[in-house]
């Protein structure tokens, strides 16, 4: 007797008839597409035997339905982008959604290079500087007057040279008497220490911190011998060529102070008139 070779399914016998092997078991055509074919995106119908699968992150389409949401040109074989479930040519995809080129006004292809910077995006190839006319890629740039510079035109077109160093100043720097300086190059003539932030006054035009100055050029007060600076509106008294701080212009016996007072002397002393009445 002939062995029996059924649809694994229906029953059916499958003797003179295609069918499909799954898991080992034999079934014939329309019962494997009732059972296991995926349905199509598209058209919501099942993807048969006779028809090539087409499938994008667990989703299917029938050969004839894949094809551009917008433009409805067919997929296959040809690079796409998906968007908010749709799947669209590189073309459509890029007039919708992608970036123009800040130089050259067209479309930043999915995939190409492009370079940002504050909003706006370049083809890698359009980002250049725009005087040296060469790619800027990676490295360091200064954009001026809606325009980008590599760093070596930018100092040499715009950047001030600082007076001590002769070097570009590109940032931070400092004017005095008109004249640009590196912060770093602002020093104090005496101690050397930056002046840049601080207090200070010059003499013969050379810059000085306020302690340099007052060691080498400030009178120094008959009373506590410290240095008179003088400036930021230090007062002083000054008397036969020398001088006082205010608060050190005082009676050598009694401490009174003479500010605004008479006062005699007596030699290197000073004294106020009660303690100076028995000279």
């Amino acid at each position: 007797m002939t062995e029996r070779f059924d649809c694994h399914y229906c029953k059916e016998s499958l003797f003179g008839k295609k069918y499909i092997l799954r898991e080992e078991s034999p079934y014939c055509i329309k019962c494997y597409e009732n059972l296991y074919s995926n349905t199509c995106e598209e058209c919501k119908k099942p993807i048969g035997c006779d028809c090539k699968d087409l499938s994008y992150k667990d989703r299917h389409w029938h050969e004839s339905c894949f094809h551009c949401f917008q433009c409805k040109n067919s997929l296959v074989d040809k690079p796409f982008a998906a968007k908010e479930e749709h799947l669209l040519c590189t073309e459509c995809y890029s007039n919708e959604y992608s970036s123009k080129c800040n130089e050259c006004k067209k479309t930043i292809m999915p995939g190409t290079r492009k370079m940002e910077y504050k909003g706006s995006s370049w083809h890698e190839t359009c980002f250049i500087c725009h005087r040296c006319q060469q790619p800027i890629g990676t490295k360091s740039f200064i954009p001026k007057d809606n325009q980008n510079f590599c760093v070596p035109c930018y100092e040499k077109q715009f950047a001030m040279q600082c007076v001590q160093c002769k070097k570009p100043i590109t940032t931070g720097g400092v004017t005095y008497r008109e004249q640009p300086w590196h912060k770093e190059c602002f020093i104090c003539t005496g101690c050397k220490k930056q002046l840049s932030g601080q207090r200070f006054t010059s003499r013969d035009e050379f810059a000085y911190c306020l302690n340099c100055f007052c060691n080498l050029y400030a009178k120094k007060c008959a009373g506590c011998t410290n240095p008179i600076s003088g400036l930021g509106g230090t007062k002083y008294i000054s008397f036969e060529e020398r001088q006082w701080h205010n608060d050190c212009f005082n009676c050598k016996k009694c401490s009174l102070s003479l500010v605004g007072r008479g006062f005699l002397t007596e030699r290197d002393d000073i004294l106020c008139p009660e303690c100076g009445k028995d000279i």
